[in-house]
């Protein structure tokens, strides 16, 4: 799920559904929807499966008061998951594809989409999806 965020900066909350929370980071610039394009994510603490979905507004003086509201949602199949790396085959209604997260400092991460070598969007049949 991507949630787009009206908080002190626009920015976009990617989130995973892992290990019973929704991992999350906060991308300034939005997801990217082409290959190649590399964004910048800042992994932040995870919230809970119930965040699932929610658009509103967060009241002033709460952490990320703003306006939320969902920008894509769909499925996922986790290919690879390592301590500073995951790829993923995402099946949104605007995200869709081969996307990885590279940790390259501390809670600094780079989202980018890649190339799709057979130019399909077959997910392998052999993985777990997930929302």
């Amino acid at each position: 799920m991507v949630q787009e965020h009206h908080a002190t900066r626009l920015h976009w909350d990617f989130r995973l559904e892992l290990d019973g929370v929704l991992k999350s980071w906060a991308v300034p610039k939005g997801p990217p929807t082409e290959p190649g394009v590399k964004r910048l994510a800042v992994q932040v603490e995870d919230h809970p499966l119930s965040y699932w979905g929610f658009e509103g507004t967060i009241p002033e003086g709460e952490y990320g008061a703003g306006t939320v509201k969902v920008w894509d949602k769909g499925t996922y199949v986790l290919e690879l998951r390592e301590p500073r790396k995951y790829h993923v085959l995402l099946k949104g209604k605007k995200l869709k594809g081969d996307y990885r997260l590279i940790n390259f400092k501390e809670r600094n991460w780079l989202i980018y989409k890649v190339e799709s070598i057979t130019g399909s969007t077959e997910y392998s049949s052999g993985s777990k999806s997930r929302r």
